[in-house]
């Protein structure tokens, strides 16, 4: 079995662990891959993604999701993740910059960044902007679910303009 092969397998299995609730079980893991393949970005994807949700450390996550993007540039699951990390930091310049550089990214789901810029410029107060964004999100989806959660997001932020 080739190095690549049993790394893909390695990195099933952590995902399987995640889905699992078994969280250490996928630490050791994506750390065994990375230390045999220091390349291989999704596992740092998915290592942030614990750090920041399960374990609450962002600094550990945000270092995890740049070593993802830089190792794994075509792999979309990182720039959403690494999008709601800088959202949830409040660090709004950097997200501005990344949903940009997000947009480019062949494959992404241009409706997700939408919707991560409608979260951003609402979480800053521009809610004429977020609704727009919020607008592009719903046109953009294939998603009813989605398109709902939009639509949704549109009147909250026209309630809030009206306080």
């Amino acid at each position: 079995m080739s190095q690549s092969l049993k790394h893909e397998e390695m990195f099933y299995s952590a995902d399987l662990d995640i889905k699992d609730g078994r969280f250490e079980a996928a630490v050791h893991k994506l750390e065994s891959i990375i230390s045999e393949n220091p390349k291989f970005g999704k596992a740092y994807n998915h290592l942030g993604w614990l750090y920041e949700t399960k374990f609450k450390n962002y600094k550990l996550a945000e270092r995890y999701y740049k070593l993802a993007l830089e190792n794994a540039p075509n792999y979309v699951a990182g720039y959403t993740n690494y999008a709601i990390l800088l959202s949830t930091l409040s660090k709004f310049d950097e997200l501005k910059v990344h949903l940009d550089k997000a947009m480019e990214v062949p494959g992404i789901d241009k409706a997700t960044i939408y919707n991560e810029y409608g979260i951003m410029y609402e979480q800053q107060g521009q809610f004429k902007k977020a609704i727009e964004y919020y607008r592009d999100c719903a046109k953009r989806t294939l998603n009813k679910d989605t398109m709902n959660r939009a639509l949704d997001s549109i009147e909250r932020c026209k309630a809030k303009q009206k306080l």
